[in-house]
């Protein structure tokens, strides 16, 4: 009795919320059959987690590795047919689960028995779709299919598994799919839902943005991805910075896109009108061969003739003059961000074609053409300048298509996170010379480790969601640029950006960007300790996951460092990067057994994949088990399903006790 009364007193406590819970379960049998699902679900294997950074606008590339799974259905494929496909048979399977219409289409031009072909296809994909639905719950499968043939996949799946005998009854579903004309689309619903079973979480650690021109292409597959997470990275905070409204990042995205040879992400993908850009550039630096602004294109890129060059290399000057103007005044407005020694254009002698930098070092220009700079006032921008920045600021405002990647920017990203006992973040955690925490001063008040990366993560969305506080949104704003570029910044963290000495100086010693000292530490085991108990997280299997710096595998760098503590999965998928890289990308797979770290060679293209069954190579380079095979109950969301088993057990005491009536 005593029990009882003290349970009664309890549930009385949580009433409110117990009653809410009881609109969705009203009844001691619905409440009870949840209870038995959720602790089924919690006994199941972990779904597999892939972990990509650094894709630059690579979208074909990127694309492909999701539907290839990195590798991953090949390898199933092999282990599902074996002996019985020849390797031809296998990549033949492999391309169609890739692109089943695009396959279908070559298919039906060699093909001289296609109902015959459509049976064989229809019972391997069942076979493939069989093995990776293996490891989730009918329901989880049931949500990944599409509703036109969810009934009927569920059948296939179901009888070929539980019941060998009823062959006749699989087959008559087949040839009657085939016989009504469906058979084209129903395998393709097949393969897009193996492709969404075998990945069952993404995360992207950073920097979609740049170097490549899709990456529109890619946050428009991000967008509608099934489940996934952002951590984001410097170019992409770049990109949102502009997009929020702030001038400077906006300037800093169009030199970088005028520097690559990028226009098709601003142009076709966001609609972003470069016109008036074009326009005053020609009539500013019309005599003008912008020779340290000639656009750096890959050799086989022939995209651009002799003359586009030439207004690229113009456009390029006159938004990275623009740049410089616009940054002082945000430098002039935040001494607290203590960059006073980038303002270079009062330090350059016109008469003498020479510029005196903060460390006193004198230096030829290698470029003295400036006729928008006033040398009595060098950062004042010219009418002209200030109309053109306002016509390219309202167009960046006006995108459609970029105000929508920027909601899902901000609804599935972060500056890190901490999932399933890993740790991610795109760049570093700013650290002092002794290797401890660095506290960095933000509007008067000290923070470091996670409350700083918090703190950061706050003002990234002040920027965009502070709509009453002018003041507050204003220093948000400005801060979005300074993570672009500032030396305490967890997306940069260098001791500065030598833009303007790269494009000027020619001594090379003064465009040394030096690292901050996060990087002097990451190979060190006890610092990665440090920073994941920091973070919560301690043990045998916990990890920090990294991008920002390109591992040179071909000069022998190694993406696993300290022990195994921190992995670095920027690989390269950039083209730019291929050279030094020696790769083209690594993919990290987290499944219930442990981890895989899978190197990619570059990718030639979806037609040659199509037609030659040319899948990228990717080879495992890293493996790591886990001390136990890790199951649902095991995960961050396996947590979170006990907690709702232990509110569902509340609610039957409460039907029970009669405080709550069914």
């Amino acid at each position: 009795m005593i029990n009882t009364t003290h349970k009664h007193e309890e549930l009385r406590k949580e009433i409110k919320y117990l009653k809410l819970l009881s609109k969705s379960f009203p009844t001691i049998a619905s409440a009870s059959t949840e209870i038995i699902n959720l602790k089924a679900i919690l006994h199941l294997p972990k779904g597999t987690e892939h972990f990509l950074a650094d894709i630059h606008g690579e979208a074909e590339a990127f694309q492909h590795v999701l539907k290839n799974a990195s590798g991953t259905i090949r390898t199933k494929v092999d282990e599902i047919f074996g002996q019985t496909l020849r390797d031809s048979q296998k990549k033949e399977l492999c391309t169609l689960i890739y692109y089943p219409y695009e396959k279908l289409r070559l298919t039906k031009q060699i093909e001289t028995n296609m109902s015959e072909w459509y049976v064989v296809t229809l019972n391997k994909l069942v076979r493939v779709l069989d093995n990776v639905a293996s490891k989730y719950t009918r329901s989880k499968v049931r949500k990944s299919l599409p509703p036109k043939y969810e009934y009927i996949i569920q059948e296939l799946l179901h009888e070929s598994t539980v019941n060998r005998h009823k062959s006749e009854y699989i087959s008559v579903i087949i040839n009657s799919i085939i016989s009504t004309g469906s058979a084209d689309e129903f395998i393709a619903a097949i393969c897009q839902a193996i492709q969404r079973l075998v990945i069952d979480h993404l995360h992207i650690v950073g920097d979609v943005f740049d170097r490549g021109d899709g990456a529109h292409l890619i946050m428009d597959t991000l967008c509608d991805y099934h489940n996934f997470d952002f951590q984001w990275g410097n170019h992409d905070i770049l990109w949102m910075g502009a997009a929020v409204g702030n001038k400077a990042s906006m300037a800093n995205l169009l030199r970088i896109a005028m520097r690559y040879g990028n226009l098709t992400t601003l142009e076709d993908g966001y609609a972003i009108n470069l016109l008036p850009l074009a326009r005053f550039s020609m009539e500013v630096y019309d005599k003008d061969p912008c020779t340290e602004f000639q656009p750096k294109l890959l050799s086989n890129d022939k995209t651009y003739d002799d003359k586009s060059i030439e207004l690229l290399s113009q456009m390029q000057k006159a938004i990275s003059v623009i740049q410089f103007k616009l940054e002082y005044e945000i430098i002039n407005r935040r001494p607290e961000f203590e960059m006073e020694e980038r303002n270079l254009l009062h330090r350059i002698n016109f008469d003498k074609s020479i510029i005196t930098l903060p460390d006193g070092s004198e230096h030829p220009m290698k470029d003295m053409n400036f006729p928008t700079i006033d040398p009595k006032d060098p950062y004042k921008l010219t009418d002209d300048e200030s109309e053109l920045v306002e016509k390219l600021m309202h167009s960046f405002m006006q995108s459609e298509k970029l105000k929508k990647h920027l909601n899902c920017l901000y609804s599935k990203g972060s500056m890190y996170l901490t999932i399933n006992q890993n740790l991610l973040y795109h760049a570093s955690i700013p650290l002092d010379e002794s290797g401890q925490f660095k506290k960095i001063t933000i509007q008067g008040k000290d923070y470091s480790g996670k409350l700083f990366m918090d703190k950061v993560d706050r003002l990234v969305r002040t920027a965009y969601f502070e709509k009453e506080d002018h003041e507050t949104r204003m220093f948000a704003l400005d801060y979005m640029w300074y993570l672009w570029c500032g030396k305490n910044s967890p997306l940069f963290d260098k001791s500065s950006m030598t833009t303007f000495e790269r494009y000027f100086i020619e001594d090379k010693a003064t465009h040394a960007e030096e690292k901050g000292n996060y990087f002097k530490f990451q190979n060190q085991r006890e610092t990665c300790e440090m920073i994941l108990k920091e973070f919560g997280l301690e043990g045998r299997d916990t990890h920090i996951i990294n991008g920002h710096v390109p591992v040179k595998a071909a000069k022998g760098e190694k993406p696993m460092r300290a022990d195994g503590k921190l992995i670095v999965i920027d690989g390269g998928f950039s083209r730019a990067y291929h050279s030094s890289t020696g790769i083209a990308g690594y993919t990290l797979i987290f499944n219930s057994q442990g981890i895989q770290l899978v190197q990619h060679e570059p990718f030639e293209s979806a037609k040659s994949v199509i037609e030659k069954g040319s899948d990228i190579q990717s080879v495992s380079v890293v493996r790591e088990f886990i001390s136990h095979r890790m199951l649902v109950k095991d995960t961050d969301n396996g947590k979170i399903l006990a907690d709702q088993v232990k509110d569902l057990k509340k609610l039957l005491d409460a039907y029970r006790l009669g405080l709550i009536k069914e």
